[in-house]
């Protein structure tokens, strides 16, 4: 497909005979609540691959229920660690729901506090770096990049935000830069928008940072409602704060749109969005 279609995307599925996908997770979310997937056999589909951006773990699973024959899976990587540093194990019994699976041989991770550099433990959300063979040099005619994301000792760091389990498996929660900064709390967008879509009326959900002088930055969300579905703004961030932490909570408000400005691939574009905020703000303030 020169332009990505669900419609079109389901067919190719069916008339080919797919039996593995690779899916970001928005695609991965929409094929396990969008009625259109009930019309096409998808019963070849063996295996669900999800990377690009982190995808909860009920999302997997809803996934996994509604077509029965496959198993949703993620991975990790780079295009400057040469593809993949982490994958799923081969054996689906080893598979853990909402990781990213395992290291890729020869490879080391390492997390850390991206505020001290210190390296942390199990279970302690810090910036991914990684170590190997496969790690680039750098980037071509660019040595200030180059210094910033690769250093002396050979590690490379990604601005992704994550952990790892006493078990060493991985899980992605966002990019350093995407992390919206409240009262001096860490909030990862993807995190809120994995628990709005699960809101009935809800059909896709980003979430940026409103500029805030005493907080810093409020969390706020652009909603698309599913249609024939009704859902208030005020519905939305009630639901919301039942099921996070208050630092969490919808404080810059909702905006009901039509779409989600994305990638080819999937991806949200928040720049788009971060634009389109700052253009609703311009004209709310007084004229003089």
């Amino acid at each position: 497909m020169r332009k990505f279609d669900f419609e079109d995307f389901l067919a190719a599925i069916e008339k080919y005979k797919i039996r593995y996908l690779f899916a970001a997770p928005p695609i991965v979310i929409r094929m396990a609540k969008h009625p259109s997937v009930a019309k096409y056999d998808l019963s070849c589909v063996e295996t669900i691959m999800s990377a690009a951006a982190p995808l909860r773990r009920d999302s997997e699973e809803e996934l996994e229920a509604r077509l029965g024959t496959c198993s949703v899976t993620q991975a990790y990587g780079l295009t400057e660690a040469g593809g993949f540093c982490s994958l799923p194990p081969l054996s689906r019994h080893l598979r853990r729901p909402g990781a990213s699976g395992v290291l890729v041989p020869n490879t080391e991770c390492k997390v850390v506090d991206p505020s001290t550099g210190k390296e942390l433990g199990p279970n302690q959300d810090g910036e991914l770096w990684f170590r190997g063979p496969q790690i680039s040099k750098g980037y071509l005619n660019n040595p200030a990049d180059s210094a910033t994301t690769l250093d002396k000792e050979g590690w490379i760091h990604t601005g992704d935000i994550g952990y790892y389990d006493e078990d060493q498996y991985l899980y992605i929660k966002d990019r350093i830069k995407e992390m919206i900064k409240f009262k001096g709390f860490q909030v990862a967008p993807a995190e809120l928008e994995g628990v709005l879509v699960t809101h009935p009326a809800v059909e896709d959900a980003a979430v940026v940072g409103r500029p805030d002088q005493e907080a810093g930055e409020l969390p706020m969300a652009f909603v698309v409602l599913k249609s024939g579905r009704m859902a208030t703004e005020r519905d939305i961030m009630d639901f919301l704060a039942e099921k996070v932490a208050s630092y969490k909570r919808l404080r810059g408000g909702v905006v009901i749109v039509k779409s989600i400005p994305k990638t080819g691939s999937g991806k949200i574009l928040r720049r788009f969005l971060r634009a389109e905020l700052k253009e609703r703000l311009q004209k709310m303030k007084p004229k003089l």
